[in-house]
């Protein structure tokens, strides 16, 4: 039976990353649902498409049980998490990132997923892919130039052009 995923869409997301993994899970009969890191479920890409999520990241906070992975979506996210980042919505999505590794699940995202995760100190040790201008800045995990890496539970990608890379071997653990 397919695990069940849970993507955290930040406002404005990456849309050429997000629909890559919407469309694999979609393909594949992999079950999942959107949530808005926002305090409504209208979001838009970055190129400007309106979009609507499933739900907010709140209503994901205390139901992290539900999922078996979590995916981080990115898009304009460290400037937008910079300007908000004492919003309740930021503070839910951090709390959430913690709770689904805390919990050993899988853990999936691209671009600046790997800063998260090393902000928060649940990945330290494992190597991961990342954007490149941001390799300099993680301190608790191991930054590569590898396009994609997988490392325990943490499946990373550089940016969403490399995702066609992380896709199979992320599909392999969801089937």
């Amino acid at each position: 039976m397919a695990k069940k995923v849970a993507v955290l869409v930040v406002n404005p997301v990456n849309g050429a990353g997000l629909f890559q993994y919407l469309e694999a899970f979609f393909e594949n009969g992999i079950p999942y649902r959107t949530f808005a890191v926002s305090e409504s479920t209208d979001v838009k890409t970055n190129s400007g498409i309106s979009m609507q999520t499933d739900d907010v990241i709140a209503n994901l906070k205390g139901h992290e049980n539900e999922y078996d992975a979590l995916v981080f979506a990115c898009g304009d996210a460290m400037p937008k998490f910079g300007e908000n980042a004492d919003m309740q919505f930021n503070q839910d999505m951090l709390v959430v990132m913690k709770n689904f590794a805390d919990k050993g699940k899988t853990m999936i995202g691209h671009c600046a997923a790997a800063l998260l995760y090393d902000t928060l100190g649940i990945a330290e040790g494992k190597r991961v892919a990342l954007h490149p201008f941001i390799k300099t800045v993680v301190k608790s995990c191991i930054g590569t130039d590898e396009k994609a890496v997988v490392d325990g539970n943490f499946y990373t990608a550089q940016t969403e052009n490399t995702l066609g890379e992380l896709i199979p071997e992320l599909l392999k653990v969801l089937k």
